[in-house]
């Protein structure tokens, strides 16, 4: 195997799996914000506000492994 060949295997690893994680870790937060939101029905505002911010920030690290990733398949520094 080429250079090209393991830098194409590391950005499909690199987004996959953190597709992966951010779609565990988003299911897990909304599992348990439906919790919370039936526990504590008053609290529901301030959860959800909570839960957006986190859903954001759980993508923005997927994207960063996006953009590191096309930057390894466009971008070859291996070359």
């Amino acid at each position: 195997m080429d250079n090209t060949a393991l830098v194409a295997l590391a950005a499909g690893l690199i987004i996959g799996l953190g597709a992966l994680g951010a779609t565990i870790g988003i299911g897990i937060m909304g599992g348990r914000y439906m919790e919370g939101a039936a526990r504590q029905p008053e609290l529901m505002d301030q959860l959800q506000t909570k839960m957006f911010l986190l859903a954001g920030l759980i993508d923005a690290a997927f994207l960063i492994g996006v953009g590191i990733a096309m930057m390894f398949a466009f971008a070859n520094p291996f070359k």
